[in-house]
């Protein structure tokens, strides 16, 4: 299964021209279909759609990616990819940042939505500021729906021509409809790139190869650089082989969670004038849910490009290893499908995934999982609503029984109707199950607790409900 092409009134201001240094582009990705992230929530037309902090989690992914990760009140994500120019004393730096259209307040224009904001670079050495690019952009979308999307769905990119060194760079976006904003700053060590070396190894949603070492590549770079499991099928990564004596193959390894090796293979690079740049297609199927290295080399070369991607559940859920994906998926399906999924081997492992969302998909008939998008939408909320519990908000024990039952269809809070008692009770009850909840709260500060008596019925009504799926 393959995503949705891109939606028509982005696509065509998305491929950059081909003069250095010029101004950035704005741009939507592919539909949600199948990714796990919900719809956004419905609302008047014209109001804005309510921000979704990025999780902490995934921000640590995102930076252990080797990715700049904003987590402010507009979460984004940046990537950093170098090619070669025409002179070795600068390297053509591409920086791409990325972030959800529900980041931003859209206002009703017409007969469609649209929001403003303003990304902006700074670069430094020391305190002389090198270059500072800002941008103000539009973005107009067609649906309600289409403000409330969590995926990476609007994308600025800018070619920065810069001398090799160090250099610190501030990464900032700011939304122009109010004072939401965020910004990083990470250190940035810009290489020198020999003239027979390779150059980095992009992530992209689409690109055309340059055919000489003055002209841009056009390409839409993926800046988060994750892929969702049985949604995304292939890996596009553009390959910018330019210059007098460019490779004619390389050898592209991707090497997963505990060292496993999923795909080692040599691609020949074809000649496109005086170039051997190219995009080659490395199946998902084949890589390990979690981190992936993937490794490209040349033979008779010393050096090796390395870039690093996230092979996930959705793009929204911090998962870094295979195990980590099972232990998500605990709350939404049986301990014997889970084991399916454990006991299949690397290479089987698409397979059985793909066997898993149409076993348990409640919908068929759609493009998308209903079932995982509801149930990841709840570990979501989860982690908002119950934060104060001990641990991650879908582990404690409210978080539990939401993730798995969903809303109760009554809440009593003992708290409420008597603010002096020293304990106080949340009473959950479940009407068709015919379950009550008792959680306490033993201390005051809202840290609750499963009662014992309840601890039993819990695991039978989350055993009634995974059999019954």
């Amino acid at each position: 299964m393959t995503r949705k092409p891109l939606p028509p009134h982005i696509l065509g201001t998305l491929l950059l021209a081909t003069a250095l240094v010029t101004a950035g582009c704005a741009g939507a990705r592919p539909s949600v279909a199948g990714s796990a992230v919900p719809p956004g929530p419905g609302g008047p037309p014209g109001a804005a759609a309510p921000v979704l902090g990025a999780p902490a989690e995934m921000t640590r992914l995102y930076r252990s990616l080797g990715l700049v990760a904003g987590a402010g009140a507009i979460p984004f994500t940046a990537s950093v990819s170098f090619l070669r120019a025409p002179s070795p004393d600068s390297t053509l730096t591409l920086v791409a940042l990325s972030l959800p259209s529900r980041a931003l307040g859209f206002a009703r224009e017409g007969e469609r939505y649209a929001a403003a904001y303003v990304a902006r670079i700074q670069l430094r050495q020391g305190p002389t500021v090198v270059r500072t690019i800002e941008a103000t952009e539009q973005v107009r979308v067609p649906t309600f729906r289409e403000t409330s999307r969590t995926d990476e769905s609007i994308i600025w990119q800018q070619f920065l021509r810069l001398a090799p060194g160090r250099y610190t760079m501030t990464v900032s976006v700011k939304d122009e409809s109010s004072i939401r904003n965020s910004s990083e700053e990470v250190s940035l060590e810009v290489p020198r790139l020999a003239a027979d070396g390779l150059t980095s190894a992009v992530p992209v949603y689409e690109a055309i190869p340059r055919q000489v070492v003055d002209s841009l590549p056009r390409l839409l770079a993926r800046p988060r650089s994750t892929l969702v499991y049985g949604v995304d099928s292939v890996l596009p990564l553009y390959l910018d082989a330019v210059g007098a004596t460019p490779p004619t193959a390389v050898r592209v390894r991707v090497v997963g969670d505990a060292d496993i090796v999923g795909i080692d293979t040599l691609i020949e690079l074809p000649a496109r004038g005086a170039s051997r740049s190219t995009t080659v297609a490395l199946p998902v199927g084949r890589m390990a849910v979690g981190i992936n290295t993937v490794q490209v080399t040349a033979a008779g070369r010393t050096d090796t490009a390395r870039t690093r991607v996230l092979v996930t559940l959705g793009e929204d859920v911090p998962i870094g290893t295979f195990e980590e994906m099972l232990a998500y998926l605990r709350l939404f399906t049986t301990q014997d499908r889970l084991k399916q999924l454990r006991d299949a081997d690397i290479a089987d492992r698409a397979t059985a995934w793909t066997s898993f969302l149409k076993d348990t998909d409640p919908v068929p008939g759609t493009a998308e999982h209903e079932g995982l998008r509801d149930y990841f939408a709840r570990i979501r909320a989860a982690n908002i609503r119950f934060r104060d519990d001990v641990g991650a908000g879908w582990q404690s024990d409210r978080g539990t029984a939401f993730v798995a039952l969903g809303d109760p269809d009554n809440i009593i809070d003992t708290g409420l109707l008597n603010p002096n008692d020293r304990v106080r009770q949340q009473i959950w009850e479940y009407r068709e199950l015919r379950i009550q909840l008792i959680f306490i709260d033993q201390t005051g500060f809202g840290r609750w607790r499963l009662a014992a008596q309840s601890r039993g019925d819990l695991d039978v009504a989350i055993r009634r409900k995974l059999g019954s799926r």
